[in-house]
């Protein structure tokens, strides 16, 4: 580092977090050094063509891709594929201990490997970290707010962003001498992950237990020599003798509309469904009550259940009109649709409104619709209460973080 730079780090105003562990308000101000003077930082490499080099045999190296890890996740445990052990005079290995981070697209986000593997020229490694730190600690101080920040400010490129090993190197750390203050961050920043973590775990449970639910609540179709199922596996006690459910196609159940380029739309206060905006004067809307719609092209299998007054973008239909079924009964029918098996298109998704028609579905009276929305509408009131948890428990991370680790000058 050059002598500029050390003067510029030392000149830094005072490094006092704003929230500290009592234990520790006395011990005075924090380090500042660069990355690069707290650990190596070095770039994968990846042997060519890879084709050449991807083995299954039980003795190959492992093979770190990108699409092997979570985004969300700390810990890289486990690898999808392997290399054969030549591949190691081109490529590089890293260990448990490590940190790494991708240096393209989705860049800056570091994992702490648990595992020994390879890793590829869009990964970069940070390695044989210094006595003065720890990877967990770095972990969460590469983690925060304003050393992504840093990052995005400085990678190169225009439309997609790069990271290099030097950008990297020189971002400032802030630290504390004592590590046992770094440990009490580290062990505080934790025990909030694995509180997201176990909700986490809770959401994905009451989507598995939604899922299974649906499957159950709507008939499911049997060997093709019998056709239909015509009763649902669960039925709600007073239907249980009110016989086969009827065929319908959507076609004799709702009209569908079309959505409108919203970019030639005025400014208002009406929500343009598609375009996470408002358009719209007050009085101006293309629909007013209770629609489901559905992606006309592109995303074609993520249906929204809509109400009140709306637009909805030119690339989305939505349902009116709807005859002897209710809209919300329709929405969860929607959901249960496999709509890749309706795509018409070889390159992007896309539906359309006669072969929409056209589908046929099971259809129980209005009584026992309204038994099964209002079933599975308490459900999703569950999910979204835990997603909402789950987004207060990361802000809250987010703002100790703020808290926790002491703001740099520019």
């Amino acid at each position: 580092m050059s002598k500029d730079r050390q003067m510029t780090l030392n000149k830094t105003k005072e490094l006092i977090p704003e929230l500290r562990f009592p234990e520790f308000k006395n011990d005075g101000n924090w380090e500042l050094l660069e990355l690069g003077q707290l650990s190596e930082i070095v770039r994968g490499g990846s042997p060519r063509p890879i084709q050449d080099y991807l083995t299954t045999r039980g003795d190959g190296l492992n093979w770190l891709k990108i699409a092997d890890v979570p985004s969300d996740s700390k810990y890289i445990t486990r690898t999808t594929g392997k290399v054969l052990m030549e591949a190691l005079n081109s490529t590089r290995e890293v260990f448990p201990g490590d940190l790494i981070l991708s240096n393209s697209m989705s860049f800056g986000r570091p994992y702490i490997l648990k595992i020994k593997t390879c890793i590829h020229d869009g990964w970069i490694a940070i390695r044989k970290i210094s006595d003065l730190s720890f990877e967990e600690y770095l972990y969460y101080y590469i983690s925060n707010e304003s050393s992504q920040e840093y990052f995005n400010t400085y990678a190169a490129g225009a439309a997609v962003k790069n990271l290099n090993a030097e950008i990297i190197k020189i971002l400032p750390i802030s630290f504390p001498k004592n590590k046992n203050e770094q440990q009490h961050i580290t062990d505080c920043l934790s025990s909030i992950d694995d509180l997201i973590e176990a909700h986490n775990q809770r959401l994905d449970a009451l989507k598995m237990y939604k899922k299974g639910l649906m499957q159950n609540l709507f008939p499911q179709e049997v060997d093709a020599s019998t056709g239909s199922a015509r009763v649902p596996k669960y039925r709600f006690k007073e239907f249980e003798k009110d016989g086969e459910w009827e065929e319908k196609l959507f076609d004799e159940l709702f009209e569908i509309g079309n959505g409108r380029d919203y970019k030639h739309l005025k400014i208002g206060k009406i929500p343009v469904y598609g375009s996470g905006g408002y358009m719209l004067s007050v009085n101006d809307f293309l629909y007013e009550g209770d629609s489901v719609c559905i992606g006309r092209k592109g995303t074609i299998d993520k249906p929204i259940f809509l109400n009140g007054k709306f637009w909805t973008v030119d690339t989305l239909f939505y349902t009116y009109s709807f005859k002897n079924c209710l809209p919300k009964y329709i929405f969860y029918v929607f959901e249960n649709i496999n709509w890749m098996d309706h795509n018409e298109a070889g390159g992007i998704p896309s539906l359309s409104k006669s072969n929409i028609y056209k589908i046929k579905v099971l259809v129980p009276p209005v009584e026992e619709q309204q038994k099964i929305a209002s079933c599975l509408s308490s459900l999703d009131a569950l999910i979204t209460a835990q997603e909402e948890k789950i987004e207060l428990l990361k802000l809250h991370k987010k703002g100790l973080m703020q808290g926790m680790f002491p703001q740099i000058n520019d």
